[in-house]
Formats: structure tokens, C-alpha cells, sequence
């Protein structure tokens, strides 16, 4: 007999839910984040999941940008153990002269 255990997800920024089986997280387009991609919390859990803005000069770099406009650099997951970090890396542009 094989085991399998559900593991049922949350989003504390809006109502998102979802069951899975044998995964390790889940992501979502956040509507409660602008609809950036944010992960999922065991449902349970206490967690605050929040977008950080980017406070540099943006330049010719291509960043992500959350649905309001506004240059994003990661979303954070704080919970009471310990804290996790999905960075949004811009990107360069080179051209040949």
C-alpha cells in the first residue's frame, strides 16, 4: 500500500486555496498582491507574504512590475520559524555596436 498525504494551501493576501499531493509548495497569481506570483502557506500556518518595491533607479534593465505599475524586487514569506524570499532579478540589455 502506498501513502499519500494532501497538503492543503492558503493565501493569507486573498482567497486563494488549493489541495495537493506530495508537493513540496504552491505558487499563485496573487490578486491580493497585484498579481504577482506569490506562494502558498500550509493552511494552519501563520505567515504575512508581501510584496518589496524596488527603491533603485530602474534604468534600461527589465524588472517585474506589479499591476499597478510599480517596480517590484521580491516577495517575502515571514512566519513565526523562519523567513523565505522570491527574488524578481532584473535583466540587462547589451547591444552590439
Amino acid at each position: 500500500m502506498i501513502l499519500t498525504s494532501e497538503q492543503h494551501w492558503v493565501c493569507p493576501n486573498c482567497p486563494a486555496t488549493a489541495v495537493t499531493v506530495g508537493a513540496d509548495n504552491r505558487f499563485h497569481t496573487c490578486p491580493g498582491l497585484a498579481g504577482l506570483l506569490a506562494p502558498m502557506v500550509l493552511e494552519g500556518v501563520r505567515a504575512r507574504v508581501r510584496a518589496v518595491v524596488r527603491e533603485d533607479y530602474v534604468g534600461g534593465e527589465d524588472v517585474r512590475y506589479d499591476d499597478e505599475g510599480r517596480p517590484v524586487m521580491s516577495v517575502v514569506t515571514e512566519r513565526d520559524d523562519g523567513r523565505d524570499c522570491v527574488a524578481f532579478a532584473p535583466t540587462a540589455h547589451v547591444r552590439k555596436v
